[in-house]
This record gives structure tokens, C-alpha cells and sequence, in this order.
């Protein structure tokens, strides 16, 4: 069924107040939540709010009046902790701190221990393109063990999302949001090898995931899912912010960003019905369809959130 985007984000930050966080940072967080309805990454989306958001909160996990804390600030690199913010909230505030002080310096980080699940990563980096900048997000799972890494026999990371935004122009942003390739053998994670055997050095699959560990919990000092043990919660997320500037660096780089859209979006393609695009254009287009004509929400996932929303109004 069809529900008026403007509708289903009054619903959803309604349910989040009720559970005790302040009104603005409800509407952020049902915004970021929404995201996953709107782009069509459903698995991020309105699912998880009574299997992962509401629970974080009922069982302290999350605390929903709690400030995030700056414990260090160098002007183009700060240390955050999230203090278990919510997530989808504390991961938007990093990035537009990031492109404040990138707005200075031509690049800043935040760096945030500390943090909650924080959904689509691809939605909290593009708050940086929407101000014409490029924005990277990294997140780690906490001390959440998921998949195992090659030749390993226990899980040690989780599925570590890294995701890049950037300006095109007038059209929908550049946004790459991807978690680390896995496979999964009967319920039972493990990370792949990219681009050849582990005999070539072709450990791809599982270098991006700790990649992203190393960035995004190694350097706040947030929980690591390989010191956590196997079977871990995702507590104490660590979160990388970064933002780029290039227009503090040199002038011309809105319309070079459009003129390298235009020609990704002009290249020739095999089939003419099936022009070129790139990450962002699909997700894009379906959310301007959503927010004209309605969010496509699963019957029985609009009488759950109904259900939810019933309790929160008694």
C-alpha cells in the first residue's frame, strides 16, 4: 500500500518521541530511517524500527536524552563520543560537524565512538553533497561478530557499511553505499575473496572490512568486533565522518562534478531503453516517485507500525 511520505515521517517520529527522544532529533532519525523505504533499501528501513531501534531503546542500549560529547577538537579533526545516541541521529550531526569544519579547512573529519546502529550510510554521506561537498562514511558493527574472514572459523567483524557521496550537478548525487562482500553457507557468514584467489593476495573482501574497522573504531577507540569475541553486541559502533571541500581547494569543481555525470549519463550504451547510470541515479528516481506518490509499505509492515503507534498513544 501507498503512504504519503509526509505522513509516514509524522508516524515514525512520533513512535520515536513517545520512547523518550527529543522531537528534532526524532524527525532526524525518521528521516534516516525512511530513507531505506524511499531508495528501495528496505532491508535498512521502517523493519527494523521494532527489531532493532525500539529494542536499543526499551533495553538502555540506546539512550534516547543523551548528548554526544566532544573529547577532542583540532579544527579539521574532532573526537566524538555518541555517549549511545541514537544512531541514525549522532550520524548526520558527525557529518554536518565534518562539513562545517570542512567548509574551513577543505577537509575535516569526525571520528565517534560510542555510536548505535546508524541504517543507511549512504543517507548520512550524502548530507555532505547536499552542501556541494563529498561526503564518506564509514561504521563498523561494534563488537558484533557477523562473518567470518577467509580460512577463519569463527565471525570476527560485522558488515562494516562504507558509503561516498558526491555532487552531480542537477542531477541525483553520486552515492555508493556497500557493506563488505560475503557469502553465506547455511545461515553462516564469511567474508569473500575479490578479484582472485587468496594463493594471488587478492584479499579484497575482506581488507575492505577491516579497512573500515581501522577507520572507523580503531581510530575513536570503539568496541573491535575481533577483541569482542565471537558473537558480540552491536554496541559502541565506531563512525568515521569525513567531508571534502574541493571548492576551499580551487573554484570550477561544481561544474566539472556535472560535466563527469553528464558524460557517465551519455555514454553509449548496448541497449538505447537502458541508458548508463551510475550509484544513486535508481535510488534517486524511485525516491522523487515516492515522495509524489506515496512510500510502498508492506501491509503487514504498516499494521505493525500502526500497532506501534497505538501503544505510543495511550
Amino acid at each position: 500500500m501507498l503512504v504519503p511520505y509526509r505522513s509516514l515521517l509524522s508516524t515514525v517520529s512520533s513512535v520515536f518521541t513517545g520512547h523518550g527522544v527529543p522531537p528534532d532529533r526524532a524527525g532526524m532519525a525518521a528521516e534516516a530511517l525512511c530513507h531505506g523505504e524511499l531508495t528501495g533499501m528496505t532491508s535498512h528501513g521502517l523493519v527494523n524500527l521494532t527489531r532493532l531501534y525500539l529494542p536499543l531503546l526499551t533495553e538502555g542500549r540506546a539512550d534516547a536524552g543523551a548528548d554526544m560529547l566532544i573529547e577532542s577538537d583540532h579544527g579539521a579533526s574532532v573526537l566524538v563520543d555518541a555517549r549511545r545516541t541514537l544512531g541514525l541521529w549522532s550520524a548526520t550531526q558527525a557529518m554536518e560537524l565534518a562539513c562545517d569544519r570542512a567548509a574551513q579547512h577543505g577537509i575535516a573529519m569526525v571520528s565517534m565512538k560510542g555510536a548505535t546502529h546508524i541504517g543507511c550510510a549512504g543517507y548520512h554521506a550524502a548530507k555532505a553533497s547536499a552542501r556541494g561537498m563529498i561526503g564518506l562514511i564509514a561504521s563498523n558493527c561494534g563488537g558484533q561478530g557477523i562473518a567470518r574472514p577467509p580460512g577463519g572459523a569463527t565471525a570476527m567483524l560485522g558488515t562494516n557499511p562504507l558509503a561516498l557521496a558526491c555532487p552531480a550537478g542537477g542531477r541525483h548525487p553520486f552515492v555508493l553505499d556497500m557493506t563488505d562482500p560475503a557469502a553465506f553457507d547455511q545461515g553462516d557468514a564469511h567474508l569473500l575473496w575479490l578479484g582472485g584467489s587468496p594463493e594471488t593476495g587478492a584479499y579484497k573482501g575482506f581488507g575492505l572490512g577491516l579497512l573500515v574497522e581501522i577507520l572507523a573504531a580503531l581510530v575513536p577507540g570503539a568496541a573491535l568486533g575481533a577483541l569482542s569475541g565471537n558473537g558480540g553486541r552491536d554496541d559502541d559502533i565506531g563512525v568515521l565522518a569525513m567531508a571534502i571541500a574541493p571548492d576551499v581547494l580551487r573554484s570550477g569543481f561544481a561544474s566539472d562534478a556535472s560535466a563527469l555525470f553528464d558524460a557517465v549519463r551519455g555514454w553509449p550504451a548496448v541497449d538505447r531503453t537502458a541508458p548508463v547510470t551510475y550509484p544513486g541515479w535508481h535510488e534517486g528516481e524511485r525516491a522523487d516517485r515516492c515522495r509524489q506518490y506515496g512510500v510502498p509499505v508492506p501491509p503487514p509492515l504498516y499494521e505493525e507500525l500502526l500497532s506501534v503507534m497505538t501503544g505510543v498513544m495511550r
